[in-house]
């Protein structure tokens, strides 16, 4: 991986690119696009250079056109070339121009390439582990977006934000996004599992699947098991647990047996006839000793069914790892900004998600160079920390006397940004900082500003 990130620098410094192409190449763009990209031709936003200021958009603190469009000129004029024009409008129409197919596909193609290419030490028990996780985003309250995200029944016209459920699907030994799903908050199918199903195709034969309760009923099960993936999921609530029923391994581990349920509408005749009859299942129970844990004990259902080849122990221990999901939902939403998106459309909303994951990935990949470099894992990396230190030396890397030493010194720095190992802390759920005490909208903003004017 090395290598290649010093041949994609040098790449990037012969052709005068942007500095983003040094994470994300010219010709890895072009591919995704292929015939798309002749619209572009002639134009000051090509479909590398789009691509690039919507990342360093996304990226940015600011978050706004202004700045992206303001970064690119700062930078066409370092390179002594003509600058663009400070308005944000050509940036904006060729922004719409980008397919939400290519921008999905720059982000699996990001994720699996690093996957592939990370060592072998980083894996799970040599096996291929895909985290799973949900959570909702907002964007602006406009007519279009309501008409396809809309907000909460609970919220009255004009007080509330147009809300979608997304679903990711991490790699759990680089923590990139493989690939994702945004549909609606509210409605049939709309669920996390539901939208999970649409990324199946994401799993191949040998791969494990590590998940929260929601993925753990038994349609979800049988359908990965038919694709050859094993499953690490927490029990649901409802199903009793009874250690005196199933085939003991140990203290508190047993195998079951799960019948076939009748079919649910959302599934076909053909697919439920395919499934079999019973699934054989492995329960445990894996105990929280760690003070600040608010749950004490939790029921794990898998397929690995070998106690000898995976113990209770390995288990557990991956299975707490799953809150590797939620620090990476943390690191889009809270540190990406992605909480909240900004585009007034459906369309541009869903270029600005897959934009946000792309962004996300690109960082990773400097986290995976950064602790095969130091001998770190990629998890041990702060991500905040490795994106403050790639904003600041990115710009300049490809500029400097020694390519050499500029490389070592940005991973040296990432690598720097250690994550301490605090099993043990707890804090309470209490804020101190006061907010404003501003009354809840609670009518839509126009009547308000009418009721002020009179």
């Amino acid at each position: 991986m090395l290598q290649s990130f010093h041949d994609a620098v040098a790449a990037a410094r012969r052709h005068g690119d942007l500095y983003f192409a040094t994470l994300l190449s010219r010709n890895c763009i072009l591919e995704e696009f292929g015939s798309a990209s002749s619209a572009w031709q002639g134009w000051v936003y090509t479909p590398a250079i789009t691509v690039w200021v919507f990342l360093s958009q996304c990226l940015s603190p600011d978050h706004s056109c202004r700045d992206a469009v303001t970064r690119l000129s700062a930078w066409l004029v370092s390179q002594g070339r003509r600058r663009c024009s400070p308005r944000t409008g050509s940036y904006c129409t060729a922004r719409d121009q980008l397919p939400e197919e290519v921008c999905r596909r720059l982000v699996c193609r990001t994720g699996k390439e690093l996957e592939r290419e990370a060592p072998q030490k980083w894996l799970w028990k040599q096996r291929r582990v895909r985290v799973v996780d949900g959570s909702t985003i907002t964007m602006p309250d406009t007519k279009a977006n309501q008409s396809v995200y809309p907000q909460s029944k609970s919220q009255r016209p004009g007080c509330g934000f147009p809300i979608a459920r997304i679903v990711v699907v991490f790699s759990l030994s680089v923590g990139t996004v493989l690939d994702a799903a945004i549909g609606k908050y509210k409605g049939k199918q709309t669920g996390e599992n539901s939208l999970f199903r649409t990324l199946h195709h994401v799993l191949a034969d040998g791969d494990v699947v590590l998940a929260d309760r929601f993925f753990s009923g038994w349609f979800d099960l049988a359908l990965m098991l038919a694709r050859g993936v094993d499953v690490v999921v927490r029990k649901h609530q409802l199903r009793e647990t009874d250690f005196r029923k199933g085939m003991r391994l140990g203290h508190a581990d047993q195998l079951v047996c799960w019948t076939k349920p009748q079919r649910p509408k959302w599934m076909s005749h053909q697919t439920y006839a395919k499934l079999p009859p019973f699934l054989i299942l492995r329960e445990m129970r894996v105990r929280v000793t760690q003070r600040g844990f608010r749950t004490k004990s939790l029921m794990i259902v898998t397929t690995l069914l070998s106690p000898t080849g995976y113990t209770a122990e390995e288990l557990a221990d991956l299975y707490r790892r799953r809150w590797d999901a939620e620090l990476n939902l943390r690191s889009l939403k809270s540190v990406l900004q992605m909480d909240h998106l900004r585009c007034k459309t459906p369309h541009r909303v869903r270029n600005e998600f897959w934009m946000h994951l792309l962004g996300y990935n690109l960082i990773r990949r400097t986290m995976a160079l950064a602790a095969e470099h130091s001998e770190l894992q990629p998890w041990q990396i702060s991500f905040k920390g490795a994106l403050q230190t790639v904003e600041h030396h990115l710009p300049l890397i490809a500029g400097s006397a020694s390519l050499t030493a500029a490389c070592a010194a940005l991973l040296d720095n990432i690598a720097a940004h250690v994550v301490g190992n605090r099993p043990d802390r707890f804090e309470p759920r209490v804020k101190k900082r006061r907010p404003k005490e501003y009354d809840l909208m609670n009518k839509p903003r126009a009547q308000y500003k009418k009721e002020l004017a009179q």
